[in-house]
């Protein structure tokens, strides 16, 4: 048992001075400072004691970069657009007032009609925030595969009396009152998927581009209104949208900037409302790639 013991110990202890004589040698031929490597020239010869002929050899060592090695897949958390929102209308108004969505309330008040749907553009928003965005390698980082989730928030802006309700079932109609303030606001739980190829995979300066689809659920929808007569409203409801929305998608980057758009492939209301109106967005993306 002794003898055992002896044997482990003096086996401990070679392969510790190993160890140590390993480490000196790669300690002596090249040190690692943050993502550079000094490397000595001279690996056969020994550097001089004093300082004087430490400066002689300077030019004895060298440094290089020490590349990054890439993992296959990359996350980006928390990413924001800022947008313009419209809409391409293909509404048969005639078609349409003969179903039953839009209904007349008063004589008065007048029928729906195309100009009761024309947006003010410059107050209609899109705001998406997205959760997390993951890229994939596919071919040597220059071909990904780009996919997400989070929140796609329409704001459509109208400065007519158009007006939406929920009882005893979905509709629209002309209002009696002038607004100021009269949105409609349309959210979505999105999933993104794209094809992403970008030019300079080294570098964040580069020219970049993705195109795919999205598939968005109807989070939330609502006709906010302001008025001198009744205040401020928030009439909450579907209004007949569709609870599905897929969308043409895509994005393209040159250096920190970065810009998106999207196009709905389905209309915003059901079929049954006669009503066929596609939004679509364009803004500036907010993200590390």
């Amino acid at each position: 048992m002794k003898h055992l013991v002896c044997l482990t110990a003096i086996l401990l202890v070679a392969g510790w001075s190993f160890a140590q004589s390993d480490s000196s040698a790669k300690n002596t031929d090249t040190v690692k400072v943050g993502n550079f490597i000094i490397i000595k020239k001279n690996k056969g010869n020994t550097v001089s004691e004093n300082a004087d002929n430490n400066r002689n050899h300077s030019n004895d060592y060298r440094v290089e970069r020490r590349s990054r090695r890439r993992g296959n897949v990359s996350t980006n958390w928390w990413i924001m657009d800022l947008g313009f929102a419209n809409m391409r209308d293909n509404t048969d108004y005639a078609a349409a007032q003969a179903g039953g969505y839009f209904k007349t309330l008063r004589p008065a008040d007048g029928a729906v009609t195309q100009n009761n749907y024309k947006l003010n553009t410059g107050k209609s928003s899109n705001v998406n925030i997205w959760l997390f965005m993951q890229k994939l390698n596919i071919i040597k980082h220059v071909v990904n595969l780009k996919y997400g989730f989070g929140l796609e928030m329409y704001n459509f802006r109208y400065d007519t009396r158009l007006s939406f309700r929920k009882d005893p079932a979905p509709f629209a109609f002309n209002d009696s009152i002038n607004f100021s303030k009269n949105k409609l606001y349309v959210s979505y739980l999105t999933v993104p998927i794209m094809l992403n190829f970008n030019t300079t995979p080294d570098s964040h300066r580069g020219l970049s581009f993705s195109a795919g689809v999205s598939a968005g659920y109807l989070y939330g929808s609502r006709n906010k209104q302001i008025s001198g007569e009744r205040g401020k409203q928030k009439i909450e409801g579907d209004f007949n949208f569709e609870p599905w929305r897929f969308a043409a998608v895509g994005e393209i980057g040159l250096g920190p900037i970065r810009l998106y758009g999207t196009y709905s492939l389905n209309r915003l209301q059901k079929e049954v409302t006669r009503v066929e109106q596609y939004p679509y967005a364009v803004g500036i993306r907010f993200s590390n790639w």
